[in-house]
């Protein structure tokens, strides 16, 4: 636990399964404290160092998806602690598609908010809205865990290498660069309207900051959409790819008058 800092991902394993992602928060070392949350057996040590968690998610992620992306054996079961570091941590991190909030605020895209804000009204429908909580750029977690499979099976079906850029919005979901060119692609759980037009806005958010100009922007569906929903992308020039059958994916492109159309707004600086 001495090189494990603030912003480090933790997984929570067991039923040969990852249970969740946390993000470590505060890690300090006070036998008292510790011992008042997990008092010692007679003659036992006490579990001294003490770590909470800026943010948890449960995750449903089987230990054979965790072991290819370290080169583990496939019946590896992850007894005990174990802390990955270099390469390892680093393609799990992005194997899973996690975004830590530490990284975004390193990056500028997500700022906490005050710990100390004015007792306000509110309306009566907005009654459950915290005063003090945590401003997210584009909607992004820790681990999106409706996102994440389609994501993973969808990169799986590329001759490319799949990747992600960080910017002051946040971090992509997918960016490619291939033989096609560049394109940014933008991942969501649903199909309502409301999934479709967040998506969109992302998608052109993250577009100016493509490390290469971006030649196709793309949302990633988990099934067909309906024609107002898939004209709402086609509006801005955007694709949409969705999920036909496991591991088989449909891209509906836009026109290309809208994509050339477009093009000079997602590119502008």
């Amino acid at each position: 636990m001495a090189k494990v800092r603030t912003g480090d991902v933790a997984l929570f394993t067991g039923q040969n399964k990852v249970l969740a992602v946390g993000e470590i928060g505060v890690v300090f070392t006070n036998g008292d404290f510790a011992d008042a949350l997990w008092p010692p057996r007679p003659g036992g040590k006490s579990w001294r160092t003490v770590y909470s968690l800026r943010d948890f998610v449960p995750a449903d992620i089987p230990y054979e998806v965790l072991n290819r992306l370290i080169n583990y054996s496939e019946n590896h079961k992850f007894p005990g602690q174990l802390l990955l570091e270099g390469d390892r941590a680093r393609a799990v991190i992005e194997g899973l598609r996690i975004t830590p909030r530490t990284v975004l605020e390193q990056l500028g895209a997500a700022e906490p908010v005050p710990a100390a804000v004015p007792s306000q009204r509110v309306e009566l429908e907005r009654q459950h809205t915290p005063t003090v909580g945590f401003e997210r750029a584009a909607a992004t977690t820790l681990y999106r865990r409706e996102e994440q499979p389609l994501v993973m099976e969808f990169c799986a079906t590329l001759a490319t290498t799949a990747g992600r850029f960080r910017s002051p919005v946040g971090i992509c979901d997918i960016y490619l660069e291939g033989p096609d060119g560049v394109e940014v692609i933008e991942a969501k759980s649903g199909t309502a309207h409301a999934h479709v037009r967040e998506a969109l806005s992302q998608v052109l958010d993250y577009a100016p900051h493509s490390p290469l100009p971006a030649d196709r922007l793309a949302v990633l569906v988990p099934a067909p959409l309906h024609e107002r929903e898939l004209s709402l992308l086609h509006r801005y020039g955007v694709d949409c790819i969705h999920r036909v059958a496991p591991g088989v994916f449909r891209r509906v492109a836009a026109p290309d008058h809208k994509r050339r159309l477009m093009k000079s707004l997602w590119t502008a600086s």
